[in-house]
């Protein structure tokens, strides 16, 4: 498996690589939302994991940005908001999933359950 995950917070992704990831997985990360497009590029991962509310750029944004170039990209938004409407842009900006970073063991499950 190969993760890309865009988390401002050092701290959290380093939270998201101990719950989420297999110590047989490749993880990238990326500290800022401007640079996920190209970091996608570069690694391709099976998955990204992407924050909303980052300083440079705006996760749900970042991940329409991504979808449109890579159409088969999965994407699972990681917040802190639990909000409706953030819920819908995610989706309209192509994400197949929504998660609370409370509850990261969600992702998991989301992943083994989604199509290859």
């Amino acid at each position: 498996m190969n993760l890309l995950i865009v988390e401002e917070s050092e701290e959290m992704w380093r939270l998201i690589r101990k719950v989420i990831c297999a110590p047989s997985w490749r993880c990238h990360e990326c500290s800022d939302g401007s640079q996920a497009l190209a970091a996608y590029a570069r690694h391709r991962p099976d998955w990204v994991l992407m924050d909303v509310e980052m300083k440079a750029a705006d996760g749900i944004a970042m991940a329409g940005q991504i979808f449109a170039a890579f159409p088969d990209a999965k994407i699972v938004i990681l917040t802190s908001y639990d909000d409706a409407d953030l819920r819908q842009a995610a989706r309209e900006a192509g994400a197949c999933g929504y998660v609370l970073k409370e509850n990261l063991f969600e992702v998991r499950r989301l992943m083994q359950a989604a199509p290859e």
